[in-house]
């Protein structure tokens, strides 16, 4: 690897923890991106002079890409846990504890959601022990199993609130095996699935795992991309944006040409680190395949608002936030509490208040094409039937993030498998990002790392990834 020319195409946290890792064994590296700023879905800002995440806040801490990725180039000293890993639960008109005691919304017992379901719905959940065996095959539908084991009413109330915050998508038709595997896996393996989940339970506690679950940064998860970026530019590498590629070929020699404008890069190697619409476009000369594959990745898009309040004019409920099934009817589908859940924006900020709501699921279309004035009110509107919030922002702000998530559908782990059968047969090409391995920013770090692995000819971390995604779990209200 010393020594070669690599060319990453995309500078999202996917693209440039690969340039990191390919800088750091010595290559020769060039990222080049189509918008004006590296970070894709990370985008740090700043609302009334505070500064604050306008998409992903929050990484995983339980996996070690991210956190070590960021204490890497130097940001160990602003990683901060959660002030508070209380959240609500706004169904059947109030806000609710967040249960305790569940996978992914899935419970052990019926009692750790009571509270949130109805007497019915935790009845319900007690016939799980009595049910005969339901098959799971290579795949199934996670709201699918889950409502014929324990019934639709833990789906709608829990299950579906929790994934569609990591992927505005609908829990009967996201895939167990990619999103929630650890509950696939007992799902094969035991008849009755609370009981597997307090197997899985047992076993965390018998792990020991400490410390949180979650970590954010001061200053915001999205100044990650930007440090690593400068650590990028420090070991020699180059970052172009604005720089879209139009052309990625092979040579006869065994290298790639890539074109972007007028100039044109000879690299030993690329890694092609942008969403599946491109992604398919990039490969469609030379893995036509692949390219038909990633044509076929559906992605939800979804906004944020933020707002922010002067400090005595708010009186919010505690806790980091809370969120919103979609069979209680609402407009948003969360709230972050963003002041409470980061200790930094309250100190940095003492006399105001931060939060934001999101908005926009899978196939919703008619939200997202209001105007963002439309999109506020409608979300002031929400916030103040949920928690009595009746003051008016000092500034507000909307982030549209079209077409931002990746759908996981029944199925999505042989369509990976594939698309990586078919890439692997062109040495030198390796694709890494939220659309194969996890959303998250753990994830798109390991589907990196696993891409510079493959180019270097070790394939062992990509077959580990394809056969065994990083679960995306929910990092809070609001995320």
């Amino acid at each position: 690897m010393s020594g070669s020319q690599v060319v990453v195409i995309g500078a999202g946290i996917a693209g440039l923890a690969a340039a990191h890792r390919l800088t750091r064994r010595g290559a020769r590296v060039t990222v080049l991106e189509a918008s004006d700023r590296v970070g894709g879905k990370l985008l740090p800002g700043e609302i009334a002079g505070a500064r604050v995440d306008f998409g992903a806040e929050s990484m995983l801490a339980r996996r070690p890409e991210a956190v070590a990725l960021a204490r890497e180039v130097g940001l160990d000293e602003r990683l901060q846990p959660p002030a508070t890993a209380t959240a609500s639960i706004w169904t059947r008109g109030a806000l609710r504890p967040m249960p305790k005691g569940h996978v992914m919304g899935v419970p052990g017992t019926a009692e750790a959601l009571a509270g949130v379901l109805s007497e019915e719905g935790l009845a319900r959940i007690e016939q799980d022990a009595e049910l005969p065996r339901t098959e799971v095959g290579d795949d199934v539908a996670v709201g699918e199993y889950v409502a014929a084991r324990l019934g639709r009413e833990v789906v709608d109330r829990l299950i579906e609130p929790l994934l569609g915050g990591v992927y505005a998508g609908d829990a009967y038709r996201i895939s167990m095996r990619s999103a929630v595997p650890q509950l696939f896996q007992v799902a094969k393996t035991h008849t009755s699935l609370t009981e597997g989940v307090r197997e899985i339970q047992a076993r965390m506690a018998a792990n020991q795992q400490t410390g949180p679950v979650f970590m954010g940064l001061e200053g915001g998860v999205g100044t990650l991309p930007l440090a690593v970026a400068d650590s990028v530019r420090a070991r020699g590498g180059e970052i172009v944006t604005g720089a879209p590629v139009s052309e990625l070929r092979r040579e006869p020699s065994g290298g790639w040409k890539v074109v972007t404008g007028d100039r044109v890069l000879h690299a030993d190697a690329v890694i092609v680190a942008v969403p599946a619409p491109a992604a398919a476009g990039l490969l469609r000369a030379e893995a036509p395949e692949a390219a038909t594959e990633l044509a076929t990745v559906e992605y939800a898009s979804m906004a944020l608002v933020t707002l922010a309040y002067r400090r005595s004019d708010t009186a919010l409920p505690p806790g980091s936030g809370f969120l919103v099934p979609p069979v209680d009817g609402r407009t948003i589908k969360a709230s972050t509490f963003a002041s409470q859940k980061w200790g930094w924006i309250a100190e940095e900020n003492p006399e105001l208040v931060v939060l934001r709501t999101s908005v926009g699921r899978f196939g919703e279309t008619e939200i997202l094409e209001r105007d963002d004035t439309a999109l506020v009110d409608v979300s002031r509107h929400d916030l103040e039937a949920a928690t009595g919030l009746t003051a008016t922002p000092l500034e507000t702000r909307v982030t549209r993030w079209t077409d931002g998530l990746p759908q996981y559908p029944v199925g999505h782990h042989t369509r990976v498998a594939r698309i990586r059968e078919h890439v692997a047969k062109l040495p030198g090409l390796a694709v890494c990002g939220a659309q194969y391995d996890g959303v998250g920013i753990p994830a798109c770090v390991a589907s990196a790392h696993a891409a510079v692995d493959q180019i270097q000819g070790d394939l062992t971390a990509v077959r580990e990834l394809t056969a065994n995604p990083v679960q995306s779990l929910h990092g809070g209200a609001g995320e």
